[in-house]
Parts: C-alpha cells; sequence; structure tokens
C-alpha cells in the first residue's frame, strides 16, 4: 500500500499547535484525502483530543509521556485507524515541553518504517508571547533551563512558522523574523495564522516537499532539558457540571480562565497554556484558553450553548508546583460554579512535573 504521509508539527506549549492541526486537516479533507490526528500527553484527559473529536475528527491519542518515550506506541496508534478509515494523511501533535524530535522520532520513522510512512518536513509553530522574549534573552517568566528547551525546538526545525500573525504589530512581526534569521540562519521563516488561515498556502506547500529534511540532529544536554521540562505544574482534571436551570456554558470557560489568571499571577506562576472546554451531552463544546500570563483570555471556540448538565476539563501548564495548581484549579472552579448556581463534582485529577525524557530511540547519526 502506499505510505501514510506523516506530518509532525512541534512548538512550544500554547503556541498554536492544535488550531494549526484542525485547519491543515480540514484544508486536507477539502482536497479529498482522508484525515488522522495523534495527539500526546504528559497524562489523561487532554482537551486537545476531545476538542479535535468534537469537530467531527478521526482521533488516536498518546498519554502518559512524549512521542519519544512512547515511540512504539505512537507507531501503533498511527497505524491503528480502521480500514475504511486508513488516512492518506496523519497529522501528529508531540507535547509542546518536548524537543530533540528529529533524533528520536522522525530518524527513526525513516529508518525503520519507510515503507510504511512518507514523513514530511519538521517544522515548529513558533509562539510569540514567550518567543520574542526569549529571543531578546528578556525574562519570559521562565528560567533560562525552559527557556533552552524553547530555543532547541527550533534549532531542530526545517522551518519556522510564525503564528497569530494576525494579532502581531508589523514591527513585532519585522523584529521576530529578523531575530528568527539571525540566531537560526538557513532555516526558513513563514508567517501564519492558525486562526484566519493567513499565510496557509505557503505553509501547505511547504510541509507537501519532499527531499533532505528532518536532518538535524542536536547537541542537546539532557540534565538542561529534564529540569527544564520538571519546573512545569502539570494538571488535566476533569468535572460534571449541574445546575437546576440552563446556564451558560462560554460565560463560565471565560470566567474559570480570567479566575486562574488573576489566581496564579499572584502566586507568581507563569502561564505556558491554560485550556478549558466545555462538553454538552448533544455534543456541543466550548473551548476557553490563556497562552501566558500577559496575554488575555480568550474563547478561541465558543459553544453559543446553554445547558443544565456539561462535563468540563481543565489543562494548566504553569510554572509553579503541581499540587498548589491543583488547589487553585479546584478552588477557581468551585467559586465560578458557586456564583453561577452550578453544582460540580469533580471526577478525576492528575497533577504532575513530567519526569526524565527516556527516549526509546534516539540516532546520532542520520539514517537517511
Amino acid at each position: 500500500m502506499k505510505p501514510v504521509r506523516f506530518v509532525m508539527i512541534g512548538g512550544f506549549l500554547g503556541a498554536g499547535k492544535t488550531t494549526t492541526l484542525a485547519r491543515l486537516a480540514r484544508q486536507y479533507m477539502a482536497e479529498g484525502k482522508r484525515v488522522g490526528l495523534v495527539t500526546n500527553d504528559q497524562a489523561q484527559d487532554l482537551v486537545d483530543t476531545k476538542s479535535l473529536r468534537a469537530q467531527g475528527f478521526l482521533v488516536q491519542e498518546v498519554p502518559g509521556a512524549c512521542f519519544c518515550c512512547k515511540f512504539d506506541e505512537l507507531v501503533a496508534r498511527a497505524a491503528g485507524f480502521s480500514e475504511e478509515e486508513r488516512p492518506d494523511v496523519i497529522l501528529a501533535e508531540p507535547v509542546g515541553s518536548c524537543t530533540d524530535l528529529v533524533a528520536t522520532v522522525v530518524q527513526p520513522l525513516k529508518d525503520l518504517y519507510s515503507g510504511r510512512f512518507e514523513v514530511a518536513p519538521y517544522s515548529v509553530v513558533f509562539k510569540p508571547s514567550h518567543g520574542l522574549r526569549i529571543l531578546r534573552n528578556e525574562d519570559s517568566g521562565f528560567s533560562p533551563k525552559a527557556a533552552y528547551i524553547f530555543r532547541k525546538q527550533l534549532e531542530e526545525a526545517d522551518a519556522i512558522a510564525i503564528n497569530r500573525a494576525d494579532e502581531l504589530k508589523p514591527a513585532e512581526l519585522e523584529e521576530l523574523k529578523s531575530r528568527l534569521a539571525e540566531q537560526f540562519p538557513g532555516t526558513p521563516v513563514l508567517v501564519v495564522s492558525a486562526k484566519t488561515g493567513i499565510g496557509f498556502e505557503a505553509y501547505s506547500e511547504l510541509l507537501a516537499q519532499n527531499g533532505a529534511f528532518g536532518r538535524k540532529l542536536l547537541d542537546i544536554d539532557y540534565d538542561i532539558y529534564a529540569e527544564g521540562e520538571a519546573e512545569l505544574g502539570w494538571l488535566n482534571a476533569s468535572a460534571h457540571l449541574t445546575s437546576d436551570l440552563p446556564f451558560d456554558i462560554d460565560p463560565f470557560l471565560l470566567t474559570v480562565i480570567e479566575g486562574l489568571r488573576l489566581s496564579l499571577a499572584n502566586l507568581g506562576g507563569e502561564v505556558a497554556h491554560l485550556k478549558v472546554i466545555g462538553l454538552e451531552e448533544g455534543g456541543a463544546f466550548g473551548v476557553a484558553n490563556l497562552v501566558s500570563s500577559t496575554t488575555a483570555s480568550e474563547l478561541s471556540l465558543p459553544s453559543n450553548m446553554r445547558a443544565r448538565e456539561a462535563d468540563l476539563i481543565v489543562n494548566a501548564r504553569v510554572a509553579i508546583d503541581p499540587t498548589e495548581l491543583e488547589r487553585e484549579v479546584q478552588r477557581i472552579v468551585q467559586e465560578v460554579a458557586a456564583s453561577s448556581n452550578v453544582n460540580v463534582e469533580f471526577r478525576q485529577s492528575q497533577s504532575l512535573r513530567p519526569g526524565r525524557p527516556t527516549p526509546t530511540h534516539r540516532y546520532a547519526k542520520v539514517s537517511s
């Protein structure tokens, strides 16, 4: 059978990878291609998986560690779609705090599964809110070790896609392009907006190319990498909401996100990404998110619904102790629920610091 096109999109937490994958998936489907998506997280109950499935996409999930540490499961999930659903294209989204993916995912796929997968150029979605400060060597809210991960992601990219172009001032965009060209010479830089579609024609053309891609093997210090990841508190929590009278889901989600923004800022915890999804039994859903402590809370996918009952999932990645993060998430959700005359029942909660990456494979030399 013809190999499946494997497109992996990297980038830091909150860069807009999920929105990028959803737009690319719709574009490929409009071209008559069958598309499958594979998401990835350090824990269970991933907002991205729920959101993408609610949008009608075929989604597999690799939970519990990054793609590099669960390479065999990634391959199994990528091959796990039914015969009727067998994709022409697989879009894969790795954990946003993960790097060294060329040596641990791209090269093993190209070497061990060349007949099954045709690997596209590896692009990294650039996050302006933290990225510009990191490129300037300013205080980004993260430690130098976490910023090290951000830079290594860019260093191994075949191409860098500056996202949120619709939100950037012309001077900011020009500075970003200049600094990226200076600090990562020879790497193509695209300007896109996953929200509006700006630049996606050129982006998809790049992803369709074949040739000498996926060959940038990093010189990386795994001690710094592991310590940078471990500075982030990770929380995935789910709850069930009920009310005697219908309540508005979207304002509820935004109030939770805004409450967490203020609370975590008071505690000195820099937000890498916060996502909240509300799911109604009939399939309607809404998503609110926050991508840094200094940006505005956003209703990224409105549900425009009222309901008496809904499921709530909170994913939080914040530079703070995970136990403290879990306590604040539960407190804010309960306060918002009480003010909205909504009952809340927490069902599952996982809080952790990511463990040291232990890749299944790590190629020291380019194989293909």
